[in-house]
């Protein structure tokens, strides 16, 4: 009897890791942007405060966003940062469009025709005074300020957030002032 309950066991166990290793890990559900933007306030400077490392920042610090709003609707992106190494300023010029008009929360940006990105706004301060905005398949990622500086408490606040909707936070690079603007940071 003592025999026939062991092999059970083992049988339970068994099927139990098969079916467990065949479910494989969960999926993170899809990113979830925003309800609501209004595109005429999302307008204007917005600092870098961190980001996921991505290949065409190497070497930037200082980095800021201008966007505007063009005739035809579209929004004119200007990307900008000075070169951690000479001090240099770095800009890229591009352009954004609404792909999703019930949310405007989903836009497709470009820098260079034809190649687009999409550019989500996963979360926004009541008062427009950050941001964070990442793709879909979860590889970018930025957290963005109307200041230079950000408290730690929302800064901690939203890196919670990013780690429920599924991004890898223990490799987010926070942004180095560049340094005529290190002051800026004194006293944060």
């Amino acid at each position: 009897m003592q025999l026939h309950r062991i092999i059970t066991l083992i049988a339970v166990i068994t099927f139990g890791n098969i079916t467990f290793s065949a479910a494989g890990p969960s999926e993170p559900l899809p990113v979830q942007t925003v309800a609501k933007v209004d595109p005429s306030r999302y307008m204007g400077r917005w600092y870098e405060i961190a980001r996921l490392p991505n290949k065409f920042q190497n070497g930037c610090v200082g980095s800021y966003a201008d966007y505007s709003l063009r005739d035809d609707g579209q929004i004119s992106v200007l990307n900008s940062c000075r070169n951690e190494k000479d001090d240099k300023l770095r800009q890229a010029k591009g352009r954004a469009w609404v792909v999703d008009h019930t949310s405007n929360a989903r836009l497709k940006v470009s820098f260079f025709w034809p190649f687009r990105g999409d550019y989500w706004i996963i979360k926004l301060g009541k008062e427009y005074e950050y941001t964070v905005v990442a793709t879909p398949n979860r590889k970018y990622l930025w957290i963005l300020s109307r200041t230079p500086t950000m408290s730690d408490d929302l800064f901690t606040e939203i890196m919670k957030e990013a780690e429920q909707q599924g991004f890898d936070t223990k490799k987010i690079i926070k942004e180095v002032l560049p340094p005529q603007d290190r002051h800026l940071s004194a006293g944060k």
